[in-house]
């Protein structure tokens, strides 16, 4: 089965839609690592002529790791810096494990409009035929209440099942980096998603981890039986052209900036990902957050 391209719930937030196109906006995709890149490259191709930059706090990552109110500091911090560097337009949050946390602290403090992911549960089941759906998370996203006020609400009579992977996130973001990633590993990751009991198999896996797609290729052929899985970042894209409208002008020719806060990515490797010219990568340069330090 394809990818399926999901409708994101987004939290109870009344956010206008833009009554006429914004003309070359700068946008901020912002996740703990590579994941969000899955995003971007959607959004890029919905609004070719914006002016993208990229961000990842890799000093942190991951995020599913940190204790809630490490996580809401951390992502204040480097948000906040962000936000005054940059100057956005729009932010993406690329990342379900701070979206389903940490976004109303940031729509709080910031007046500037955010587009979250979180699981995509709802498409999944109203799509699901055999009425057993997984969400493929990490253990961060897994355990949120938000979560489970998502499956409450839209399970539609499914079976859900929860399955937090403490390790695929990391593996993404291994194999993005060169390094080489056993089948073994990605297979043992998500085998738990694949149930087959009272004569029903899973038909429906929800990637609820933005690293998830980027090795989408690996983890349909490792899988025990043909699922659809439901990609959030297509509905992510048309949510932003809701807030600020579609592209009227031709593709920016200016370089993706990118920025870390611990170690530049490689360009070449960025660039592969979201089909679009990356300039030379930055570091943030270190965001102290006391808890932060004090688990290192």
């Amino acid at each position: 089965m394809a990818f399926v391209a999901a409708a994101i719930e987004s939290p109870a937030v009344s956010l206008p839609v833009a009554q006429r196109p914004l003309q070359a906006p700068t946008l901020l995709v912002f996740d703990s690592g590579v994941g969000g890149l899955s995003v971007f490259r959607e959004v890029a191709r919905a609004r070719p002529d914006a002016r993208f930059v990229y961000a990842a706090d890799d000093a942190a990552f991951p995020y599913g790791a940190l204790s809630d109110e490490v996580l809401v500091s951390r992502v204040g911090e480097v948000v906040g810096r962000l936000i005054g560097q940059v100057a956005p337009d729009l932010v993406v949050i690329a990342c379900n494990t701070i979206s389903t946390l940490a976004l109303p602290m940031l729509r709080a403090q910031h007046p500037v409009p955010f587009v979250g992911t979180v699981p995509a549960i709802k498409p999944a089941c109203a799509a699901s035929r055999s009425r057993r759906v997984s969400v493929l998370a990490t253990p961060g996203t897994v355990r949120r209440d938000y979560t489970a006020a998502l499956v409450r609400q839209f399970a539609e009579g499914c079976d859900v099942a929860l399955v937090p992977s403490d390790r695929l996130a990391g593996l993404a973001e291994a194999a993005i980096a060169g390094d080489e990633v056993d089948d073994a590993d990605i297979a043992a990751e998500i085998a738990p998603c694949f149930v087959d009991a009272g004569g029903r198999r899973t038909d429906t896996v929800v990637l609820a981890c933005t690293h998830y797609p980027l090795i989408l290729d690996r983890m349909r052929r490792l899988a025990p039986w043909p699922v659809a899985w439901v990609d959030p970042a297509p509905a992510i894209a048309r949510r932003v052209t809701q807030l600020i409208g579609p592209a009227t002008a031709p593709a920016d020719g200016n370089p993706v900036r990118v920025l870390t806060t611990l170690r530049p990515m490689e360009a070449t490797r960025v660039s592969a990902i979201i089909g679009r010219q990356v300039a030379a990568p930055e570091v943030l340069g270190a965001i102290p957050t006391a808890a932060l330090a004090a688990a290192s």
